[in-house]
This record gives C-alpha cells, sequence and structure tokens, in this order.
C-alpha cells in the first residue's frame, strides 16, 4: 500500500487513477511515499524521508526545493503542457482586453449615473476615449516555444498576426507542432525590435529574472503590449510602468498582481488565473497521478523536472532495483559487480543521464537478496535505491 499527501485540493478526476487498493490518499497521513501538490509552498516544509517521488499538478515547480530532492534521490514530476489551452486563451483575452482598451471602457461604464438618457449621452460622448485596433496584420513575438508558447503562436497566425517566434532550446515533439508560418527571431533582442505585441512563455531562472527590462522595451515599436502570463519576475515591472507613462507602451498584462502594478489604467492584472479552469485541473491531477503511480509501481520516469527519462518494460517474474546516483564514471560497472558476484543475472539495464544526476534501473531473473541491495547504497555516489518485487 502506498501513501500519498496532498498539500492542495486535487482534482478528484486524478486522485481517482490512483486505485484505492493500493494508494492510501488523504490531506494528513504519517510517513507517506509520495506528496501531490498544486501551489502550496514546499520549502520551508519538513518533508518526511520516506517521500520517494513529489507530483506538481501543473508546470512551475518553483513552490518545490528541486536541488533539495536532487540530494536525496527524489523526482519531482510536474504537468507540462496539460494547462496549455487554459493559459492560450487566457493570452488570447488579454491581447484583445489590451488592443481594445475593455478594461477602461468596462471601469468607464461602471461609473456611469443618472438616468438611461443621461447614461446613453455619456456613452456616445466618452466612447471616443476607447478607441482601438484590431489584431490582423499586427505583430506577435512569442519568447519560449514549449506547450504553451506553441499553442498562443498557431492561435495568433490564425487571427492574422503576423508571428515571431524565439527559443534556443525549442524541442523536435513542439517544433512539429508549430505552424509552419511562425516567423524565426534570431534572438530575443531581434524578436523585440520586430514585435508590437510580446508575449513571455519560459520559466523563472536566473538567465530569464527580468528577460523584459527597460532597454528591451525599448527595442519595441511604439505603442507596444507586453504580455507576462509565465511567472513573475522575468518582466522588470518597474522599467513597464516607466514604458507605460512615458507613452512607449501601451499596456502590460499579467497574472501577477503587484503593488507596483496596482491602480495603473494601463496595467491589466489577473489573479494568477492561467491555469484555473476546471479542464486544466483535470488534466493536471490526472497527468501527474499516472506519472506518480507510474513511478512508484514500476520505476519509470515521465516528465521529471530534475530526473532523466527513464522507461523500461517491467515483465512478469522480475525483480526490478532503481538506483538514483551521481552522474560519475564505473557506477554501472560497481552495480553489475555486486549482482555478479551473487550469481544474479541481470536480464534488462537502462541508465540515464541528467546533468549531475543518473538513474538505473535494473531487471533481475531472481530476486534480489538485502545484502545486494546494502552493498549497491553504500557504493560512493549512491543517493536512493528501491526495490519493485517481481509479480
Amino acid at each position: 500500500m502506498f501513501k500519498v499527501l496532498t498539500l492542495n485540493n486535487i482534482s478528484v478526476n486524478g486522485l481517482e487513477r490512483l486505485p484505492r487498493d493500493l494508494y492510501e490518499v488523504a490531506s494528513e497521513i504519517a510517513n507517506p511515499d509520495a506528496i501531490l501538490v498544486r501551489s502550496a509552498d514546499m520549502h520551508k516544509m519538513n518533508i518526511p524521508a520516506t517521500v520517494k517521488a513529489i507530483g506538481r499538478a501543473g508546470a512551475g515547480t518553483n513552490n518545490i526545493p528541486v536541488a533539495a530532492m536532487s540530494k536525496r534521490g527524489v523526482p519531482v514530476f510536474n504537468a507540462p503542457g496539460a494547462n496549455a489551452n487554459a493559459v492560450k486563451e487566457l493570452v488570447l483575452a488579454a491581447m484583445l482586453m489590451a488592443a481594445r482598451n475593455i478594461p477602461q471602457a468596462l471601469d468607464f461604464v461602471r461609473k456611469l449615473d443618472g438616468d438611461d438618457k443621461a447614461m446613453h449621452e455619456a456613452v456616445e460622448a466618452g466612447k471616443k476615449k476607447f478607441v482601438g485596433f484590431e489584431l490582423p496584420g499586427r505583430t506577435l513575438g512569442v519568447i519560449g516555444l514549449g506547450a504553451i508558447g506553441v499553442k498562443v503562436a498557431n492561435a495568433a497566425l490564425e487571427l492574422g498576426m503576423t508571428v515571431y517566434g524565439y527559443d534556443p532550446a525549442m524541442t523536435v515533439q513542439n517544433a512539429w507542432q508549430l505552424n509552419a508560418g511562425v516567423r524565426q527571431a534570431l534572438s530575443v533582442d531581434d524578436l523585440m525590435s520586430k514585435s508590437q505585441f510580446v508575449t513571455v512563455h519560459v520559466p523563472l531562472l536566473d538567465a530569464t529574472r527580468h528577460l523584459i527590462n527597460a532597454d528591451r522595451i525599448r527595442l519595441m515599436k511604439k505603442q507596444g503590449i507586453v504580455l507576462n502570463f509565465a511567472r513573475e519576475g522575468i518582466v522588470d515591472e518597474t522599467a513597464v510602468i516607466e514604458a507605460l507613462n512615458d507613452g512607449h507602451l501601451h499596456a502590460y498584462a499579467c497574472d501577477f498582481p503587484a503593488n507596483t502594478l496596482k491602480g495603473h489604467p494601463r496595467v491589466i492584472a489577473t489573479p494568477h488565473l492561467g491555469a484555473s479552469t476546471i479542464e486544466a485541473e483535470d488534466n493536471c491531477a490526472i497527468m501527474v497521478a499516472d506519472q506518480l503511480r507510474e513511478f512508484l509501481e514500476y520505476g519509470n520516469v515521465r516528465n521529471s523536472v530534475n530526473f532523466p527519462e527513464a522507461v523500461l518494460p517491467l515483465l512478469p517474474g522480475k525483480t526490478r532495483l532503481c538506483i538514483v546516483n551521481e552522474n560519475v564514471p564505473n557506477m554501472v560497472g560497481q552495480i553489475s559487480t555486486a549482482l555478479a558476484k551473487r550469481a544474479l543475472n541481470i536480464a534488462d539495464l537502462l541508465n540515464k543521464s541528467r546533468g549531475d544526476l543518473a538513474y538505473t534501473i535494473v531487471d533481475v531473473d531472481t530476486p534480489i537478496p538485502d545484502d545486494a541491495i546494502t552493498e549497491i547504497a553504500a557504493i560512493n555516489g549512491v543517493l536512493a535505491t528501491r526495490l519493485i518485487p517481481a509479480r
């Protein structure tokens, strides 16, 4: 029986992927094997030593101490792409609201008073202040062509926009999904100089903090619109406010309200609604629950932010040993030697690495004795071992 601790309300459709005859799932549980989390901050949490995996029902993992978990040999899973459509729709809505001055117009209407005749007269006199522009023929720059960025770029093309994309680390899978009409920018600066709209879809890292800054905003066409529905900190808010005040920017739309932005008439700030749809919450929970289950029951790794992708079918009657170790030479040799000393035949083996971390799956024809696992666990550089008995 596996124990799973939930730190937030997780979609029921996701939790139903964990069968009750194999899993005990609760918001309060001792010695959990895994943790399911959405937005709860785990950095100050005392994460039990029994935890073998963490699943984030969403894309970002800034609320999880990923580096610390790597040192413990604990994979952190996320759900990339599961909320992509929800975020795409919010970005498109923000583009339309900014282009048509809809928030300002709504605020104007809310403040109208008098009888209907007076209101109608005020509307006719005041609507000229909210003249906007249409999207066809305008240029959108998309920084980051992951699951969300690709969907935004493709949708903008369908709306008749010219679209430039930039992502030096774009995957082959996402490249296949990208419409051939999206043009390639050579750099962030190149993209900024070509675009009236710029939207960012990258993780928050040291390299991406204040990726959109005063210098880059100045490269944009005048009356530009910046959109940030990725992570707070990617856009320099002080630079944005200055550009709004001097008229270089027409609007700033983001999913991260802050005092710097609060009350500015040209800021559209939503309360972190990117993945807040019923469909996205279901999709994220289902995806991460399936990944946790595959890891706990079979040792396979899919969509981990700190582990390499490692999937090996487990055949009936085979005993599986999973080893997490530092990515250093001769690890597989030492593991194989420990098994060979006990005349254990390796039926299959998979070794994958990612940065400083390596993950090895070894399938053996017969049960593995405790002393063999103890010897392997004691190898210098081994971070964690886990035995999956034959079925």
